[in-house]
């Protein structure tokens, strides 16, 4: 019999790789809803697209054997919810926001792994004088307990650099707050966290001078599994914005054991299971030592093409086998590539586009350069301040996916394919 897959948050660009893996020719997909739903508006609806969801589910004479995502927030803390409503396989809510809400994942990393976890403190930017309550010393970051692609993460090495990001953090916090507050109505969290809602803050100590790489993986009956590592590259200010994920990670094999090893110990100290998941550490290589950053409950998009030409096949392969309930059995080194990466463009000030490729010249690139894909986020005329959920210190415009046999062959193709994209800007003040 087909299995009945359900989907929130659907886009076409995901849809059709996952269609084309291995165990989807016996499965049926629905969209709940779509990604424009859920995070192409200036808000995002939460309570409405729960409920629209719930109907449709209800509405269905099908069974349902999975309910799958594959955005960040809030399509991530949205999924338990909908799969505890209708016995569908994943983790609880309260293991999701244990990785999910910042400061609850970094208590419960405190008691489990503490040496790989910072100096942290929750505070409230709404207090009259929040820099009074926070113990650490400069510099250090601030970030909201729920965000998205670094959004609101600043960089903080004295006091006039706290106000000034005090204040955007003030105007643009409630974008998250209150459907993050939507989702936490939804647990049963430990008393003396239910006041830390989506509108506080938390402020880490640095840990971010070293090499940072992400794990993914997944835990199935309670055996947790990495089959992937990539290296982060940072540039900019701070190292603050990825410049490009790389796969295969190069960083020794002890490094990647032990960042498995800590992995597996808070995943199973919190009870996820039943899910992928993806985790960010900082290893220093003058100390050996390992960080963890953070976790998420979900594939990364971005590496999904990277393991098609490495590996040979999308991991949304993952994301469907634990979702239905079953042990992955994801391939390994099968693809056309040695390495592949996914390089972000960006800009570090605010600019107008006044040129993007046409169609043809991007079929072009691609045609000259096996395996690229190319992903802009821009139009012409556009100021790139307009630019949804960036980080503090850039604006990625577009997005590159490619393969090479080694390393210089992937960044000399890079820089090939970028000037044959031709984008031009005009340099702009922000508003």
């Amino acid at each position: 019999m087909q299995k009945q897959v359900f989907i929130v948050g659907t886009d076409d660009f995901n849809l059709r790789q996952l269609e084309s893996v291995r165990g989807a020719e016996r499965c049926e997909f629905h969209s709940l809803c779509d990604f424009e739903e859920i995070r192409g508006a200036d808000r995002y609806p939460v309570r409405e697209v729960l409920e629209r969801s719930r109907e449709r589910l209800a509405q269905c004479a099908l069974p349902v054997d999975a309910i799958i995502g594959w955005w960040d927030f809030p399509v991530s803390t949205m999924l338990p919810i909908l799969r505890r409503e209708v016995g569908a396989p994943g983790p609880s809510l309260e293991a999701v926001l244990k990785c999910e809400h910042k400061y609850l994942s970094r208590t419960e990393q405190q008691a489990c792994i503490p040496e790989h976890v910072p100096a942290f403190q929750a505070f409230d930017p709404m207090a009259e004088d929040p820099l009074s309550t926070i113990g650490l010393e400069f510099p250090f970051w601030i970030k909201p307990v729920k965000a998205a692609a670094s959004y609101l993460g600043f960089y903080i090495p004295d006091a006039a650099h706290f106000e000034a990001a005090l204040a955007r953090v003030r105007t643009g916090i409630h974008r998250l707050a209150g459907p993050f507050d939507e989702i936490l109505r939804h647990a049963n969290l430990p008393p003396e966290h239910r006041g830390i809602t989506g509108r506080f803050c938390i402020a880490e100590s640095i840990i971010s001078r070293g090499e940072q790489c992400t794990l993914e993986g997944y835990v199935h009956r309670g055996v947790v599994e990495v089959y992937g590592i990539f290296d982060s590259v940072r540039e900019g200010r701070h190292g603050s914005c990825f410049s490009r994920y790389q796969y295969p990670s190069r960083l020794p094999d002890h490094v990647r054991g032990a960042m498995v090893a800590t992995i597996s110990r808070f995943l199973n100290h919190i009870g996820f299971d039943d899910s992928p998941f993806n985790a960010e550490f900082f290893w220093e290589a003058n100390t050996d030592r390992t960080w963890l950053l953070e976790v998420n409950t979900r594939i990364s998009k971005s590496h999904c093409p990277l393991f098609k030409l490495v590996d040979g096949e999308y991991h949304h392969a993952v994301n469907l086998a634990v979702g239905l309930g079953e042990k992955p059995h994801f391939p390994h080194r099968q693809g056309r590539y040695s390495l592949a990466a996914k390089f972000m463009l960006r800009r570090h000030a605010d600019a107008i586009v006044r040129r993007v490729p046409d169609p043809a010249e991007i079929r072009a690139v691609e045609r000259d350069f096996p395996g690229l894909r190319f992903i802009s986020h821009v139009t012409e005329g556009m100021r790139l301040s307009d630019l949804k959920d960036q980080d503090s210190y850039s604006f990625e415009f577009a997005v590159l996916f490619m393969g090479a046999e080694d390393e210089q062959r992937l960044l000399e193709g890079y820089g090939r394919a970028v000037r044959r994209l031709g984008f031009e800007f005009e340099e702009r003040q922000a508003a």
